[in-house]
């Protein structure tokens, strides 16, 4: 028996449909619990976080060049801000351990 490959497609779009629009129509107002906003508020960067720190690590022929690059570029980050810096330094951090090992 063959799945039917459009049904899952039109099941994923009607769920991806109403994630989109459901916060749109139910919450007219404004938030005003700030436990709730502070949550709101972190949810894009722990996303992005979630989603390149295992990138980071096992984006390069070692996972100790790329943790490296990965402290290396958190340092430069906090201290700087400049992001073509942490680009830079975390490249050449991950050159220089590809080197050595």
């Amino acid at each position: 028996m063959e799945p039917n490959v459009y049904l899952y497609i039109a099941v994923v779009a009607g769920v991806t449909y109403l994630i989109r629009v459901l916060p749109l129509t139910l919450i007219r107002r404004e938030i005003k619990n700030t436990f709730l906003r502070s949550f709101l508020y972190y949810v894009p960067y722990v996303t992005l976080a979630a989603m390149t720190f295992p990138a980071i690590l096992y984006a390069t022929d070692s996972v100790w060049s790329g943790l490296a690059a990965l402290v290396v570029g958190v340092i430069v980050a906090w201290c700087s801000g400049n992001l073509f810096l942490v680009a830079a330094s975390g490249c050449l951090v991950v050159f220089l351990v590809e080197m050595l090992l």
